[in-house]
């Protein structure tokens, strides 16, 4: 009877496992080939990714779940447990073996340079390109060679943190070239005009999938199952289906079949190969970058609060002296700025206004910021404006001031010590918020980090140093501003 209860359960306990989903983890933003919303449908996936995910998930008796991930963050999803393998066009590298259960890749890429058509034959390589901009995705092995260029070449790295907006901006002449996967450069000359992607290959990679630490056994069995499917066709059936099946597949197929250890990371001939290092290696290599960026994250934070300070002034002070048409056009400022998203705000700036206007990216981020705390700085100031007693305002009419001398001398010194306070809480929210603009290219502080934490693999180090600079930051500013408030306190407060 104890037997059979014990049977039982192990019945009732292993059929949930057998039932559930194959949870993969990946970024449809990404878009066509890899995963992407289906067009004829919405509310389905099309891609190559989608097409292995649900090979691997029926060779596994499961049906396959999709798990929407940014793909910068699917390593630390990976690592928590949210999917049960992560497929979107994911890189092998050393870091990610060292950190993640990774699977036998599948796919070999090359690495290419786009530039624009009328320079193909000037921009043949990255030697051609000292002191250009050159264009690519954060936290790749591309990005990776173009720091190594910065150093050999004297070329500008400019991050991007997706893989559509590097080929617009080379098509309006923000940069000078991209480099970035052959599968993503012959969908963008597809997409856009004007472009070039040169043949040969800078450097090679290999897509894989990830899974967390500690799921070897299930690594295994898709390593398995991959195998199988490369030997009978049905990956290759796939990749000519999305039509990136090349000669680079065949080869990278023998040498997965000939390796005689699955988990082995054996490279593919010509194949990126980084030296691993210890995460302390890792933090003094970067730590100058992440200074840099601290660097501009506080210039640009300065710079735009000074804009919003000025701005925000201006509105405040015409909402409470102007007529009634100014004051409903600056009220309509104000709302707007207030009930739209700060993202939304920049990429209309940068990316909306690139055919009117060609803002390079920090002074996009500056009037961005700028204007959107501007809206709120003008509500602080017009609270303070109209904080002021009356009884003052009407004694200097009596003395004779001019409504501008009362603002001058008695209402705006007054008001400024009010709003003081929460002008510097203003400011250290906009330390923050100048994060934001990394989608503008602009390297700041935390793009600088998010770079730094997913080419060694982990966020401990990264955000601790991230976190330590940020504060090291704003608390000068806010003893400063608590300095101010004591010297400028009314008497008798």
């Amino acid at each position: 009877m104890l037997a059979l209860l014990l049977a039982l359960g192990l019945i009732i306990g292993a059929q949930p496992d057998a039932q559930a989903p194959l949870r993969w983890g990946g970024d449809a933003e990404g878009g066509s080939p890899f995963v992407e919303a289906d067009p004829r449908d919405p509310s389905k996936l099309t891609g190559f990714d989608v097409e292995i995910a649900a090979l691997l998930a029926n060779e596994l008796g499961r049906t396959p779940q999709f798990v929407q991930i940014m793909f910068t963050s699917l390593d630390q999803s990976a690592e928590r447990g949210d999917f049960d393998i992560g497929l979107s066009g994911i890189e092998d590298t050393p870091a990610r073996r060292a950190a993640l259960a990774v699977t036998v890749p599948y796919y070999q890429f090359r690495e290419v340079l786009t530039v624009r058509t009328s320079d193909r034959d000037r921009f043949r390589s990255v030697s051609d390109l000292r002191g250009r901009r050159v264009g690519t995705l954060g936290g790749t092995i591309a990005y990776e060679l173009l720091l190594e260029a910065q150093q050999t070449h004297a070329i500008v790295a400019v991050s991007y943190d997706d893989d559509v907006h590097p080929y617009s901006d080379l098509a309006i002449g923000r940069v000078d070239a991209v480099l970035l996967d052959h599968v993503l450069a012959e969908r963008a000359m597809h997409r856009v005009p004007g472009i070039f992607t040169h043949d040969n290959a800078v450097a090679y990679g290999r897509y894989v999938g990830i899974l967390a630490p500690g799921q070897t056994e299930l690594r295994d069995r898709i390593d398995a199952i991959l195998r199988r499917a490369m030997q009978d066709g049905r990956l290759e059936e796939i990749f000519r289906r999305w039509h990136v099946w090349n000669d680079d597949q065949p080869r990278l197929y023998a040498q997965v079949l000939a390796a005689a250890d699955p988990s082995s990371s054996g490279r593919v001939d010509g194949a990126v190969a980084r030296p691993s290092v210890s995460s302390w290696e890792a933090v003094r290599r970067y730590l100058p970058a992440l200074l840099r960026a601290a660097f501009v994250t506080l210039v640009l934070s300065i710079a735009s609060m000074g804009l919003a300070i000025a701005v925000g002034a201006s509105v405040a002070t015409g909402r409470v002296y102007g007529g009634w048409l100014l004051r409903l056009v600056l009220t309509g400022y104000v709302e707007i700025i207030r009930g739209t998203p700060l993202l939304l705000q920049l990429f209309v700036i940068y990316y909306g206004l690139a055919g009117v206007i060609r803002l390079p990216a920090f002074a996009a981020a500056l009037f961005g910021l700028g204007l959107n705390y501007a809206a709120y700085e003008s509500e602080i100031y017009r609270g303070a404006l109209e904080a002021i007693p009356r009884g003052q305002l009407e004694a200097a009419r009596v003395l004779g001031f001019t409504e501008a001398q009362i603002l001058r001398l008695i209402r705006a010194p007054q008001a400024f010590r009010l709003a003081l306070a929460p002008m510097t809480n203003d400011f250290v929210a906009m330390l923050k918020d100048s994060s934001l603009v990394s989608v503008l290219t602009v390297m700041e502080l935390t793009k600088q980090t998010q770079i730094f934490a997913t080419n060694v693999g982990s966020w401990v180090l990264p955000g601790i140093l991230c976190a330590a600079l940020y504060i090291a930051m704003s608390l000068p500013l806010a003893h400063l501003a608590r300095r101010l408030e004591r010297r400028w306190k009314a008497p008798g407060q």
